[in-house]
């Protein structure tokens, strides 16, 4: 156990750039609730735990902020004490009492006070943060200029004796606190990854991403910095929230690698792999997101059903960088079959895990040649699918229909015009999609207990074809379509019953149309029933 730390030598080592934060930890996350409870703990006397400190002469290639605060580089002469635990504590600390490093806008957990005329029982804080124009005069104290004199002197100058006197006890039970550290001492990267695991293991929540970041951790590799790169990389197609997404693409990573898309299984992922073959994962991701692209007209995450369909792609398409997947006929086909089935039953929603495992083995059973077939449920759909699901945008049943309508090339109502798929499935808001049977309309027309926000009367539909069909009746607004009145019906699941204002038998004829196409897309699968009810 190293010599406890006070708070002016924290302060000082961080602003000589030798207390440092490592890249693989995750950022600043206390809210100012919790910082000033920290400030009420220390002016307490109560514990609050010991920081862990990683001392090395090999100065990191990737590191993180303090928080809002850019430090300065460490002198190469004297070595470096990188924060592997308690960064929460030591930012909230620097961030309160520092006063040389400027900021453009302070945080409001920056801005912590003493509450003058607050209780001083064990239980409550005494402390708060508030924003400037809540502070009130001679009740609320700023703490954060008890570590620079002439702050101190200045904040001080319009109390009285007993007050400065009692302000000056505040002051010293800051100045004699001291936290306990502990500090390791090694240039063995590997050791240092084992320690943060076992520090993160201890009863605090355990981030995997902070965890196989330590572990995969070189001086010139850094897992988290290629994860930022890959999002730069998909943004201009739409896909730069994958790269924000760790979860999924730690599941990517152990898919490619291990087989094994569990979170389990990514704790014992092997350093030395994850640096040789993250490039292999990249391809896969990038493949993935090609062919989802190209044959299903996905253009954003928030487009698929289940983000977790990524995993299985991303093995089939894994390899070396620069190096175009082949795909055949037969394969292209087997993951269309595969997609359609996985999203209209719902797969992932019972034991996502145990499913997605057992795709993940058979996509690379598919790539590899091994099998020329996947497995589907034999499982038929229903037409009352349709009719007894609900459109809710970010529901998988909602987005797999709205793929499905995709799929036929959708035409503007009155235009005729084809809908711009790209911007409507990358903008993805509820103004691209409205009800058929206009919900006004049937207000008053509507003899039926089908929910009228029922897929089958659910359609693309600009708004601006939305706003002229207002609440007309299909009847109505059908006399201001153009010529080519097939082909919007076609482009749209419309039978002619569309047009007869009888909501009930629309619904329900389009049911059947919805459905024979989603048994083509699953193959063919059983013939679709067309009894209500069944």
């Amino acid at each position: 156990m190293a010599e406890p730390l006070n708070i002016r030598k924290i302060i000082q080592e961080l602003l000589a750039g030798r207390m440092r934060v490592p890249n693989f930890q995750r950022g600043f996350v206390w809210d100012p609730e919790r910082v000033a409870y920290l400030m009420d703990s220390i002016y307490k006397g109560y514990p609050f735990g010991s920081i862990l400190l990683w001392r090395t002469k090999q100065e990191l290639t990737h590191e993180r902020d303090l928080g809002p605060f850019h430090l300065p580089q460490n002198d190469p002469e004297y070595p470096t004490d990188y924060i592997l635990d308690g960064q929460q504590r030591i930012t909230s600390i620097f961030g309160v009492f520092q006063t040389e490093i400027a900021l453009e806008d302070k945080p409001l957990w920056a801005k912590i006070y003493y509450d003058m005329k607050g209780s001083e029982n064990a239980q409550e804080s005494s402390f708060t943060a508030l924003e400037d124009e809540d502070v009130i005069k001679h009740q609320h104290f700023p703490i954060g200029c008890l570590f620079d004199p002439v702050l101190y002197r200045k904040e001080t100058t319009d109390y009285d004796d007993t007050t400065i006197a009692r302000l000056d006890k505040i002051q010293a039970r800051f100045k004699e606190a001291l936290i306990p550290v502990q500090t390791i001492t090694t240039e063995d990267k590997t050791a240092v990854a084992i320690v943060f695991e076992r520090v993160n293991q201890r009863g605090v929540e355990l981030d995997t991403v902070q965890l196989l970041s330590a572990w995969t951790w070189s001086g010139d590799f850094d897992l988290n910095q290629r994860f930022e790169e890959l999002a730069a990389d998909l943004t201009p197609f739409g896909f730069k929230d994958v790269g924000g997404d760790k979860d999924l693409l730690l599941r990517c990573c152990s898919a490619v690698m291990l087989r094994d898309p569990s979170p389990d299984s990514l704790i014992s992922l092997n350093g030395t792999k994850v640096r040789e073959t993250f490039d292999h994962v990249v391809t896969g991701i990038k493949g993935a997101i090609d062919f989802l692209r190209k044959n299903l007209h996905v253009e954003s995450l928030d487009n698929l059903p289940y983000v977790n369909l990524l995993v299985p792609l991303s093995v089939f398409f894994a390899g070396e960088p620069n190096k175009q997947k082949r795909v055949t006929n037969n394969q292209r086909k087997e993951i269309l079959r595969w997609f359609w089935h996985t999203c209209i039953h719902r797969k992932y929603n019972s034991q996502p895990i145990k499913s997605l495992r057992e795709d993940v083995i058979e996509f690379a059973k598919l790539a590899d040649g091994s099998i020329t077939k996947l497995t589907h449920p034999e499982a038929g759909l229903s037409n009352t699918f349709f009719l007894n699901n609900t459109f809710r945008l970010n529901s998988v049943v909602s987005r797999t229909f709205i793929l499905l309508l995709a799929q036929k090339g959708p035409r503007s109502f009155l235009s005729g015009n084809k809908i711009d798929l790209r911007k409507a499935l990358k903008e993805y808001n509820r103004n691209e999609f409205h009800h058929i049977h206009p919900r006004s309309f049937l207000k008053t027309a509507k003899n039926s207990e089908i929910d009228d926000s029922c897929l089958a009367n659910m359609c693309f539909l600009s708004r601006s074809d939305n706003n002229s069909i207002s609440g007309s009746a299909p009847s109505d607004y059908r006399k201001r379509m153009g010529e080519d009145i097939e082909d919007i019906e076609e482009a749209n699941f419309l039978p002619p019953s569309t047009w007869q204002d009888n909501f009930e038998t629309f619904v329900e004829e389009r049911s059947v149309l919805l459905t024979f196409y989603a048994a083509q897309l699953l193959g063919g699968g059983t013939a679709p029933k067309t009894k209500k009810g069944a």
